[in-house]
């Protein structure tokens, strides 16, 4: 390992391994990720995940290297590799959950075998104890095609025997349910007196206390019995008699399943019955209990293993919301990454979506977000308010939906609430039921009064979750509460709102330490914990998840970590985020694109221009629904809403070399378009959904899409939409230098996402995890910067790259300027002042002014390039605050001169490249 010191923290570079992109496919990529400007690279999980996974958020085993990454030795070879350009390596992990299921998670095949005898009974957020008979002390498995006895009697749920490990399971298709050795004395029965006998042992292991540890040799001693093949033949001989094909076979492997700590049922019943948790509502992603000593110990010793070593530079969690104690696991995280690391500081960042006024708890000892959040703020700062009227009325008028997207967001809160997350939400209302019998003056609440009262508290909840604490809410959380509470009062009967106070009592209101020690305190905070294990995936399902793909005012505000229900903000605001950031979490990830986008950074910025030609796109949309009748076939499929989702679609991802005459092209795009649209629909769950598919409509839409771009009949209709295409495209690209420019020079620390130094005109994954084209990217990298030649051949992508590298490697000359330079806005006057954003940041003697361009689609109507002309800034300038020694200016590419009286002009500040930055180094 070269001995090479890892460079402060400056820029990441996420990059998502999969078997497709391993991790020795990236050390060559090294020396073009350091010349970029990059000193981090910021990977996907590593740790083992299922076979196939393109994103390695499904764990299956923790203490090891995915090896179809390439495993440690691979690892060590990119790290050595970094370490040769004094870079670091940031590993995301993943605590809340591993997968579940299938056949390749030990713990959880060891959990299945021996239910609560396990070791690993603990590690999953399991509960045992039901009223229902069928599950006391049982763990549902929702794992099959169909109804449990429909399994039995069709024989999809076959009896095998694993030789190799000496143990018996139940398979179905690629799910395997092992059969807990207390039971395996019947399988064995037989006249060879070899099994006889161990057949008798493994039977008496259910007398046994340490049953699990007992096993282990009988299951040796069966796997080498096995290796007779005459042994081999009596013990398959003895599986027919369980083959559920005949009258006797299901019976006896009925009977044998009953014996199991699991139940076997239809996935369809997870919805409602399942008694563990999810990662939101996805049967094959188990939540952990890391807040238990021994789960966060097992679960992160490979990471602690990898940061003591050197390794690892830096951690991201994953989903922190989805935890019982998110401020606890940071504390410990960070108490145990120090220890590993002393005199270094490895940044902790947390995946967390924060609501309209929210902030990041100062307590939690981390280093601050991923980032989504600036996403918010830049698109929130490109988006023209006069627009928004205009725009709400179009879709509300089309799409019959409301354009108030709170509304939507509400009705899909309570459709997931009695749908996919209908047994969480039992679950939550059954503990605070346990809550209420403890008190002599509540337990007159029924559980319907409750049901009632909760669910309309969490479907009026503004953010994704509270963080209750012995002492109870804290202040900040107490206004997102009270707003909660507020809306469920408006929506809820009179007779429930003393209901209502009491779940705000129990809920935080009042401190747990007030309640009687014992079964009442231990009462409250379960109730209070499983409610917030609810809020956070009912608001991630409703928003991320549904409403997204319902509502359409414009789609460039539907993306993660987004206030949608605002569609803009006033500069103020964007200098008043960057100023708090500053002072609270100055090393925050800054991103304009993640592997959770919805829509590619470059297509967001593209739609964007759509706000400020709010009446423009109106007449588009009436002309372009009566182009598209003859590609119908019914004229209510696609519906007039999902048509107006898809023109959106169309106009922000259609890539900047498509003719509309290309068919291979046209071709390739068509199927990305019906990939991200046969999605779209499912998430919807209007036409059609994933439990539920609506064959008939999503034909009815595809056809619709390969009409639209394949077809002769469609020739009209695409090429009006390749012509406003067109129209917005100098414009959106413009808004992408300008995002792409902020977040490499405001507080925090700027995230790169792969390939996206040339335009990203990506749709929601899997489309935003495509291959990347590092070969073209190298190469345009090594050319000499021609401006007038970038700016004409715009489309190549060459001069994002470009304003990438000449930026990040200013960072690097100027490091602590933009690490902890202050911020200060700066005023714009003159004609055009509304459309210009300027800050300086200031550090010891320098200054970095920052300059770009916003809501400019008016001066570029008839530009053939992302640059607004001199001439259309007029007298628009900048009072600085400050004097300037040698009335110069050293901008990206070339020196301004700035006039005496502190003005800074900005047609000489944007003549040379369509957004600036300017270094001064004032003691000089």
């Amino acid at each position: 390992m070269s001995a090479l010191p890892i460079q402060p923290l400056r820029a990441t570079l996420r990059l998502q391994f999969h078997k497709g992109f391993t991790l020795d496919d990236a050390v060559p990529l090294v020396p073009y990720f350091a010349e970029l400007g990059i000193s981090h690279v910021y990977a996907s999980p590593l740790l083992s995940a299922r076979a196939g996974s393109m994103h390695g958020y499904d764990v299956v085993d923790p203490t090891t290297i995915n090896p179809e990454l390439g495993g440690e030795a691979a690892l060590r070879r990119l790290v050595s590799a970094l370490r040769e350009h004094s870079m670091g390596l940031i590993l995301d992990i993943v605590s809340n959950h591993m997968a579940v299921g299938g056949s390749d998670n030990p713990w959880w095949l060891d959990l299945l075998e021996w239910g609560r005898l396990s070791p690993y009974s603990e590690f999953y957020d399991i509960q045992w104890h039901s009223a229902d008979p069928l599950m006391e002390g049982k763990l549902l498995l929702p794992f099959l095609g169909s109804d449990y006895g429909v399994a039995l009697q069709d024989g999809t749920l076959p009896l095998r025997f694993d030789a190799q490990h000496g143990a018996f399971f139940v398979e179905h298709y690629e799910h395997h349910f092992p059969i807990c050795p207390m039971t395996c004395g019947e399988l064995l029965t037989s006249d060879i007196d070899q099994l006889k006998s161990l057949a008798n042992r493994f039977s008496t292991l259910s007398y046994q206390t340490d049953a699990h540890r007992l096993a282990i040799p009988l299951q040796d001693e069966l796997r080498e019995l096995a290796t007779d093949p005459a042994m081999l033949q009596a013990i398959e001989q003895n599986l027919k008699a369980y083959d559920s094909l005949t009258r006797e076979g299901f019976e006896r492997l009925h009977n044998l399943l009953e014996r199991q700590s699991y139940r076997l049922a239809s996935w369809r019943t997870a919805a409602d019955d399942i008694n563990w948790r999810r990662f939101f509502d996805v049967n094959e992603l188990g939540g952990l209990r890391v807040e238990r000593p021994a789960v966060f110990e097992a679960t992160h010793a490979k990471i602690f293993q990898l940061v003591a070593q050197g390794l690892v530079d830096g951690l991201r969690v994953d989903h922190i919301d989805g935890l019982a104690d998110p401020r606890g696991y940071c504390r410990k995280l960070r108490r145990r990454v120090d220890s590993l690391v002393p005199g270094r500081h490895l940044p902790i960042y947390v995946e967390k979506i924060l609501g309209e006024g929210e902030t990041l708890h100062r307590d939690w000892s981390v280093d601050g977000t991923t980032g989504y959040e600036f996403m918010n703020q830049v698109s929130l700062l490109q988006h023209d308010p006069q627009g928004e009227q205009a725009l709400g009325r179009l879709w509300q008028r089309h799409s019959e939906r409301p354009a108030d997207f709170r509304q939507e967001v509400q009705l899909a809160r309570q459709q997931i609430l009695n749908g996919s997350l209908a047994g969480d939400f039992e679950s939550v209302a059954q503990a605070l039921l346990q809550v209420a019998r403890e008190d002599l003056m509540t337990r007159d609440l029924t559980l319907g009064a409750i049901r009632r009262a909760l669910q309309e508290l969490i479907i009026h909840f503004p953010v994704y979750r509270t963080y209750i604490s012995p002492l109870g809410r804290s202040s900040q959380d107490n206004v997102f509460f009270q707003q909660a509470m507020d809306g469920a009062r408006q929506t809820l009967g009179e007779a429930d709102w003393p209901v209502l106070d009491c779940l705000a009592r129990w809920l935080g209101g009042e401190p747990w330490r007030k309640a009687p020690a014992g079964r009442v305190r231990k009462r409250i905070r379960h109730a209070c914990v499983r409610f917030q294990q609810l809020t956070s995936p009912a608001a991630a399902k409703a928003v991320e998840d549904t409403a997204f793909y319902r509502s359409a005012v414009l789609l460039s505000r539907n993306d993660v970590g987004f206030s949608t229900e605002q569609f803009s903000a006033p500069v103020e605001d964007f200098h008043a985020a960057c100023a708090q950031r500053l002072a609270d979490f100055p090393d925050n990830l800054l991103a304009t694109a993640t592997h959770d986008h919805k829509r590619g950074e470059d297509t967001r910025a593209r739609l964007a221009v759509l706000s400020e030609r709010s009446q423009w796109y109106v007449e588009q949309i009436g002309l372009w629904r009566a182009l598209a009748r003859p590609l119908r076939d019914d004229d209510q499929q696609p519906s007039a809403g999902d048509e107006l989702i898809l023109y959106q679609a169309i106009l922000g991802s259609w890539p900047l070399h498509l003719q509309v005459d290309d068919q291979p092209a046209l071709a390739a795009y068509a199927e990305r378009l019906w990939q991200w649209q046969r999605k779209a629909l499912r998430e919807a769950k209007l036409q059609s959904s994933w439990s539920a598919p609506n064959d008939a409509y999503e034909q009815a839409v595809e056809s619709f899409i390969r009409r639209l771009l394949l077809s002769p009949q469609g020739d009209f209709l695409r090429t009006a939409l390749g012509k406003a295409v067109h129209a917005i495209a100098v414009p959106g690209a413009l808004n992408g230098l300008a995002q792409t420019l902020l977040r490499m020079t405001v507080p925090g620390v700027p995230d790169l996402y792969q390939g996206n130094e040339f335009w990203d005109f990506s749709l929601v994954d899997p489309d935003n995890r495509r291959p990347v084209d590092y070969a073209s990217r190298q190469q345009a990298l090594q050319q000499a910067v021609n401006l007038p030649d970038q700016l004409a051949n715009w489309r190549d992508g060459r001069i994002k790259q470009t304003l990438i590298a000449q930026t990040l490697n200013l960072r690097t000359e100027h490091a602590e300027l933009f690490r902890r330079g202050t911020y200060q806005a700066l005023e714009v006057v003159g004609s055009q002042a509304h459309r210009v954003l300027g800050f300086v940041r200031e550090w010891e003697g320098k200054r970095a002014i920052v300059i770009v361009p916003i809501r400019c689609s008016a001066l570029l109507e008839n530009s053939a390039v992302p640059q607004v002309n001199a001439l259309q800034w007029g007298d628009t300038r900048i009072d600085l605050p400050f004097a300037i020694a040698d009335e110069n200016l050293k901008g990206l590419f070339s020196s301004i001169t700035v006039t005496k009286n502190r003005e800074l002009m900005i047609s000489a500040a944007l003549g040379d490249f369509p957004v600036n930055l300017f270094i001064q180094t004032t003691d000089t």
